[in-house]
């Protein structure tokens, strides 16, 4: 990002993108191996065969059959329309309470890019302008 695009941490990107995102078996698997349960309880797993689970029951032995990862999923199932590690604090901004491990998704986000355009303009850190 170029110096005058720096991240002013409003959060329009996790309200707009930061749920119903895909996600993807290199981001689970250090999730899976920490024991990160706060997290994969949010992931919706989809295996070959068809069964259906919450990422808290996927095991690393599983990985080579799953068929599609979905963030964010509420435990019960139910699609989340919120990112649950959004967190507005007392300070204005907006910080990911697993920004050290948060999904490549997220960490790749560029709102600039043509294909969110529309979402780019009311970036107050693009100011229309691509890096």
């Amino acid at each position: 990002m170029a110096p005058d695009q720096d991240c002013m941490q409003c959060g329009r990107c996790c309200e707009k993108w930061g749920w119903d995102q895909k996600g993807v078996i290199e981001d689970i698997l250090p999730w899976i191996e920490a024991n990160r349960h706060d997290i994969l309880q949010f992931v919706a797993i989809t295996l070959v065969n068809g069964r259906r689970c919450n990422g808290g029951e996927i095991r690393i032995d599983d990985l080579p059959n799953v068929l599609r990862i979905n963030y964010w999923i509420a435990p019960d199932g139910s699609v989340l329309h919120h990112c649950p590690f959004y967190r507005k604090a007392e300070d204005g901004k907006v910080y990911c309470n697993i920004h050290e491990t948060k999904p490549r998704v997220c960490i790749g986000f560029t709102p600039w890019k043509e294909g969110i355009r529309d979402y780019a303009l009311n970036c107050p850190a693009c100011r229309n302008t691509a890096p």
